[in-house]
């Protein structure tokens, strides 16, 4: 499958729905539709707030990559950030356009635009984020790239990508290949199957590290503590049982599924650390 065949695949999947907004019974774009979207979230994936850091971003400006059903960009909106979002949707900016009227606040702009082609010049935003979606991307580093051209020199940039040395990774390839009768499918070729869209990627930490190391960036933090994700928080007490004893065993601050990466641009002639 070409590049651009995978693209439309992962676009036409995430326009059926934003990522978390499959779960929500409520009326679409009604107020309880939008709190039940924030509510599953933060209960979900409470680390997006430790990792984000709204509040310290003030004034600052700030492009989120991959807006989805617009609950992150809401917080960077109501922590008084300059704020642009893109998404790879149409469904994206509507999600987004609603909520943002209903609460009576406003960014710069949103727009449907593609992660690996940014339209904004370089050196613009202060912060650059993307929680979970240049993985999905068929060509993931040039995403990469492209938030690394629009940071500022000195600015800072927050990626989540998936861990393939996780719990759930592993998991995953229980459900889909071993008990499958494929115990020599790889990790990767699992996630890129089954984990949402088509094409899915993760990556491992010397992986990252070593694509890191040829980008004008110095790596502030790289951490993948166990989420509940990998805790299986979907499963019964028993199941969940057997995910808690192997955090314990491997370690857990390093086998959870969303490695959480922070990033500084270097100013220009600076030399890595």
């Amino acid at each position: 499958m070409n590049n651009e065949v995978l693209k439309n695949c992962v676009k036409k999947y995430w326009n059926f729905a934003s990522c978390g907004t499959e779960f929500i019974k409520k009326t679409k774009f009604s107020t309880e539709y939008f709190d039940a979207i924030q509510d599953f979230r933060y209960t979900i994936e409470p680390e997006i707030f430790s990792f984000a850091q709204f509040t310290r971003f003030h004034g600052k400006k700030v492009l989120e990559v991959g807006i989805g059903a617009g609950t992150d960009f809401l917080q960077w909106v109501k922590s008084g950030a300059v704020c642009y979002g893109i998404d790879l949707t149409e469904e994206a900016i509507a999600n987004v356009s609603q909520l943002l009227a209903q609460q009576n606040l406003s960014a710069v702009e949103i727009k449907v635009a593609d992660a690996e082609h940014i339209p904004y010049t370089e050196n613009f935003f202060d912060l650059t984020y993307s929680w979970g979606v240049i993985h999905h991307s068929p060509d993931t580093i040039r995403c990469l790239d492209e938030i690394i051209r629009v940071t500022k020199p000195g600015g800072t940039i927050k990626l989540m990508v998936y861990n393939r040395r996780s719990l759930f990774a592993f998991y995953m390839y229980l459900r889909y290949a071993l008990l499958k009768g494929k115990p020599f499918q790889s990790f990767s070729k699992v996630i890129y199957d089954h984990q949402e869209s088509i094409g899915t990627k993760a990556y491992t930490r010397k992986e990252l590290i070593n694509i890191l190391a040829t980008k004008s960036v110095d790596i502030v933090s790289i951490k993948s503590p166990v989420t509940n994700h990998d805790l299986l928080y979907y499963k019964s007490k028993l199941i969940r049982f057997i995910p808690y004893i192997l955090a314990c065993i491997c370690g857990w601050n390093s086998v959870g599924w969303f490695m959480q990466v922070e990033l500084k641009k270097m100013d220009t002639g600076e030399k890595r650390s």
